[in-house]
């Protein structure tokens, strides 16, 4: 299974590349977006994540196209240019949230300071021979 944090990860790849921004947003929600579902996302992160979809998905489409060609086709290219940066901030805030999961379960090194007498440092000097 796919983690929300791939999903996320992926949509967000697809947005930098060089086609255009509706193109991207389209390709982002078909292949990545439209298959999670808000309870695999952390609360933090649930309301942007509705907010996109909605965005993405919200408008009755014309007969032969589905409702994200529908919604992508009316934003205007700033509306599609504040999507995906949304798209982007929630997998900063999704990546920012499971770093800090991992700092708190990782273990805690304590390093103690170690007496080592200064002549146990010294390089001897290198001299050229013939």
């Amino acid at each position: 299974m796919v983690s929300a944090w791939d999903n996320l990860h992926s949509a967000t790849l697809e947005l930098v590349r060089s086609t255009p921004i509706k193109q991207r947003l389209i390709s982002a929600y078909r292949r990545y977006l439209s298959t999670l579902a808000e309870d695999q996302l952390p609360s933090e992160v649930r309301g942007p994540f509705s907010r996109v979809m909605r965005n993405l998905a919200g408008v009755q489409p014309l007969r032969g196209e589905d409702a994200v060609v529908a919604s992508v086709r009316k934003m205007s290219n700033q509306e599609a240019d504040d999507c995906a940066a949304l798209i982007v901030e929630i997998f900063g805030m999704l990546s920012r949230s499971d770093a800090g999961a991992q700092r708190q379960t990782a273990a805690v090194v304590q390093l103690r300071s170690v007496e080592i007498a200064p002549e146990e440092f010294e390089v001897p000097t290198l001299t050229a021979a013939n």
